[in-house]
């Protein structure tokens, strides 16, 4: 079977594209490769979002905020943006969604773990799509 390689794209990656990284490592297995980045990166991963997922049994530590530029080449089963809107590139792939969800960032840990929810709910959906 192929790898497929997946993409995850909001604006700080922080936040929400982390943890849809995260989930898709979790859920995917060796049949997927998980990626993401940010249009504009803030440098570092939320210690709410490091948190919410240790809750879920995910070591975000490891990962950090990167740029658009620091992703591999090539072509992608499914480009995912999550709020960034026409800042994001053109990435060759298949399948492209916007996915809305609130930038959890300032949210209150209930909110927080809300958003978290339906980032692990619509990254299952996704994979059982592609």
């Amino acid at each position: 079977m192929t790898v497929k390689r997946l993409l995850f794209v909001c604006v700080e990656n922080s936040n929400r594209s982390q943890m849809a990284e995260a989930f898709a490592r979790m859920f995917g297995g060796d049949d997927i490769e998980a990626y993401s980045a940010g249009s504009n990166p803030s440098g570092q991963v939320n210690p709410k979002a490091i948190a919410a997922m240790a809750e879920v049994g995910y070591d975000l530590t490891g990962h950090h905020s990167k740029s658009l530029d620091d992703l591999p080449e090539g072509e992608y089963a499914a480009a995912i943006t999550m709020g960034c809107g026409d800042s994001c590139p053109n990435v060759s792939a298949p399948l492209k969604e916007d996915w809305e969800l609130p930038d959890p960032r300032h949210l209150p840990p209930e909110e927080f773990h809300q958003v978290r929810e339906a980032i692990s709910a619509k990254v299952k959906d996704l994979l059982t799509r592609i």
